[in-house]
């Protein structure tokens, strides 16, 4: 079969594209990050007794340039391994 991993993609996709509409459709979930959901369930757990032993050097002055930064990261991160993989596929296929 020559189009076999197009197919699994496509299927893996179509199986999460459905329940991704089917969730958002049936239920009041909200997609947010994990940040804050994680510092709220350690204030509940503790009781307010729990103290930040670090602080973050610089915050972004908006949650718009925090999503680019953000973006920035993975696109450099994806360059990075889609070079590695292109490249050790093109060694692989040269005989080297």
């Amino acid at each position: 079969m020559k189009y076999k991993a197009e197919l699994i993609f496509l299927a893996i996709l179509l199986v999460f594209t459905g329940q991704f509409l089917y969730v958002s459709s049936h239920t009041d979930a909200e997609y947010t990050g994990s940040d804050g959901q994680g510092g709220d369930m350690v204030f509940e757990l503790t009781g307010g007794t729990y103290e930040l032993i670090a602080e973050p050097l610089w915050e972004p002055p908006s949650g718009e340039i925090e999503t680019l930064l953000f973006t920035i990261q993975a696109c450099i991160g994806t360059v990075i391994i889609g070079y590695f993989l292109g490249y050790y596929k093109g060694k692989g296929q040269s005989g080297n």
